[in-house]
């Protein structure tokens, strides 16, 4: 039964999230258990152990896989718990969980395409040096102005456009370093990110063949909610063209900012939970969109103290 009449949107962080342990929350509740369990057979090892190991979350191959697997199982208690979704998203990895939580695919064929998209992604970092940086304090045309100074001939370009004046940067480990100089020369933080490569930019086209593939392999049904696609930042329900944008992903920015303004401009949604570790969209969404609001959902406890906003009248 529905707790409240109040529509949810599903916000699923992706890569860089995660934290040493962030699985063993969810191991109290039979229904994200679950997810846990078949998630561990197609890995072929605990993912509740992997979760546990910080060497192994330092890697893209695990990290990917292991934070797909906590924020499906986060919604599976929401959902367990009554609470009735309109719309879903997830920031680049946490797309996959979106299209799940939607029943656009199912679960182990996507958690298989994720172990996939991060093995080969952790291949194409480890051919190139590079690398992301964080820069706030800039808009994402200005941030594109950066990179046409800073590149020079290499690959750097705006990863994601996390929120009005939060950008990342991906590219080349020497353009990575001259945008820093540059930003801060501007008065202009930044702060490189601890991942493996450039993601979302041209440096992991040598990863998108194997995902390609993986993603041609997989079934998509029509949703039971719109998705918003990180390419597009449009909701859309129809099959095809959320495989064709999954596909394009990789090496496209992550449109945030677009798609909160979209979840609440073209589809109405103002409460939001985040189903996975941390809380980084929880903190991006306050400063994309007004009037929303948005919880982070990283235990069953967590969980029953959102459905207790619902049913009080706010989350």
């Amino acid at each position: 039964m529905p707790t409240s009449d109040i529509v949810v949107g599903a916000l699923f962080p992706g890569q860089g999230s995660q934290f040493t342990g962030m699985a063993d929350a969810w191991t109290t509740h039979p229904a994200a258990r679950e997810v846990l369990d078949r998630c561990s057979e197609v890995m072929g090892k605990d993912i509740v152990e992997l979760a546990r190991d910080e060497a192994a979350l330092g890697t893209t191959e695990i990290v990917q896989p292991a934070v797909f697997a906590c924020d499906v199982a986060a919604f599976r208690v929401l959902e367990a718990e009554g609470v009735t979704f309109g719309a879903a998203a997830g920031h680049s990895l946490g797309e996959f969980a979106a299209l799940v939580a939607a029943g656009a695919l199912e679960l182990e064929p996507a958690f298989e395409a994720v172990k996939v998209r991060g093995s080969a992604m952790q291949e194409a970092s480890d051919a190139t040096p590079s690398g992301m940086t964080a820069v706030i304090g800039l808009s994402p045309p200005d941030a594109a102005e950066l990179c046409d100074v800073a590149g020079r001939g290499d690959v750097l370009q705006v990863a994601n456009e996390n929120a009005p004046t939060q950008v990342v940067l991906s590219g080349s480990i020497p353009a990575i370093e001259r945008a820093e100089e540059v930003a801060r020369s501007r008065g202009v933080k930044a702060i490189r990110l601890n991942v493996a490569g450039a993601f979302h930019s041209p440096l992991m086209k040598p990863a998108s063949p194997a995902v390609r593939e993986a993603i041609a392999n997989l079934e998509f049904q029509e949703p039971r909610f719109p998705v918003v696609p990180n390419v597009s930042a449009r909701p859309t329900t129809e099959p095809s063209a959320l495989r064709d944008l999954i596909s394009r992903q990789m090496v496209s920015p992550v449109r945030w900012e677009r798609t909160m303004v979209a979840m609440v401009d073209d589809l109405e949604i103002t409460t939001f939970a985040e189903a996975g570790p941390g809380e980084v969209l929880s903190k991006l969404a306050r400063r994309c969109v007004k009037g929303a609001s948005t919880s982070p959902v990283g235990s069953p406890e967590a969980a029953a103290t959102f459905v207790s906003g619902l049913e009080g009248g706010a989350a």
